[in-house]
């Protein structure tokens, strides 16, 4: 069975330039080989709200990083100059989002129009980058939860290799964040297992030994970044986060049948696109295109497939609503740029163009959500119809 090799160095503090740059996601993966019922599409709004607007796909899940800032709310830039690049003209990324480069802090504006894209895509489940405790990140959560909250979307909780992580960090972690947030209406809750929160350890090859997670399995759903089977036993499910391996369509059977034998959580990810050029200047890891939406329909129906037998994965994840360095994100991006700069942008995908284009993402994942609901109401893929 193929697994993804890791390799990545501690997350360093912000730098004086304001950079908050961290070293490539992809980076450490490289070489790696309608709707259900209304129990499965939940909403925290009233019975009326609900009525009006977009259910949303508990079982879908969706990488977001709140690790931005600009001088208005942090002080100073954060993460968009990565790549020694001069926001706001000049940002680390092939694409400019719509709303230009925003801060992760902006609970009112940018935050909580994320918020409205992520209920407009159906993602019932945000997985939120987190760096350990204190970190910029965790400082973030409560303004996560509180957008999230308002558009009746979920926060779970995606563990990065920060400095000195173990088993044992882990542990404390959860119930770190169990205690802080666990109250919040947003805080990731399953129904389906035990009312359990998941908990996304990314690179998580890293460490060797997990047996301490047991610890807290009553209350988490740890999932393991690998589709390595020898290295899963003491998680509670697996995760792949990488999109460039969807798209080489990995053999998934091994690792699905064991999640399906112990009662373990698969969850394959798929994304959009991968480009990472501007913000690792000099970086050699190949580009994922697009193609104007084909390569995300490939790569849902893919993960779609990969459950055990017929029947679809347990959960999928998204990579990602909001990973401008590598070009993976939904996240509306504009075709109208500032400065010298060429960006690419959304123009062309499932044939719309101009403003319709920046949103065709977001309305696709929708489409797909419910898809993946339906088929997991009819406890198979490829849906038949007669």
């Amino acid at each position: 069975m193929p697994h993804i090799p890791h390799t990545q160095s501690p997350a360093p503090s912000p730098s004086p330039s304001g950079s908050g740059s961290r070293p490539s996601r992809r980076s450490v993966l490289a070489g790696a080989a309608a709707a259900g019922t209304a129990a499965l599409l939940g909403t925290a709004a009233g019975p009326a709200q609900a009525a009006a607007e977009p259910k949303v796909s508990r079982h879908t899940h969706i990488f977001y990083y709140p690790w931005y800032g600009n001088p208005q709310f942090y002080g100073q830039w954060r993460h968009w100059p990565q790549g020694s690049l001069t926001p706001p003209d000049d940002i680390s990324s092939n694409y400019y989002p719509v709303l230009g480069p925003y801060d992760s802090g902006d609970l009112h504006g940018a935050v909580a129009q994320h918020m409205r894209w992520l209920r407009r895509a159906g993602t019932g489940v945000l997985v939120s980058s987190w760096w350990g405790q204190g970190s910029y990140e965790d400082q973030q959560a409560e303004v996560v939860l509180e957008a999230a909250a308002a558009e009746g979307i979920q926060v779970a909780w995606h563990i990065e290799p920060y400095g000195g992580r173990t088993a044992d960090s882990v542990v404390a972690d959860i119930r770190y964040l169990t205690a802080k947030y666990g109250d919040h209406p947003a805080f990731h809750r399953d129904p389906e297992r035990g009312d359990r929160t998941a908990y996304y350890v990314f690179n998580s090859l890293l460490t060797v030994d997990w047996s301490a997670l047991h610890q807290v399995d009553d209350q988490a759903i740890v999932m393991a970044q690998t589709w390595d089977e020898s290295r899963i036993g003491d998680f509670g499910g697996v995760y792949t986060y990488d999109a460039i391996a969807t798209a080489n369509k990995p053999d998934w059977t091994g690792v699905a049948a064991f999640c399906a034998d112990r009662g373990m959580v698969w969850a394959p990810s798929l994304g959009p696109g991968y480009i990472d050029d501007r913000a690792v200047p000099g970086n050699t890891t190949p580009t994922l295109d697009r193609a104007n939406g084909a390569t995300y329909d490939q790569e849902w129906d893919y993960a779609l497939s990969s459950g055990n037998g017929d029947a679809p994965p347990d959960w999928v994840s998204i990579t990602s609503f909001n990973e401008w360095h590598e070009g993976t994100m939904i996240e509306p991006a504009t075709a109208t740029t500032p400065g010298s700069l060429p960006y690419l942008n959304f123009e062309g995908a499932y044939g719309r163009r101009g403003k319709r284009a920046e949103t065709a993402y977001l309305d696709r994942t929708a489409w797909w959500a419910a898809r993946f609901e339906a088929a997991r109401a009819a406890g198979r893929w490829p849906l038949r119809h007669h």
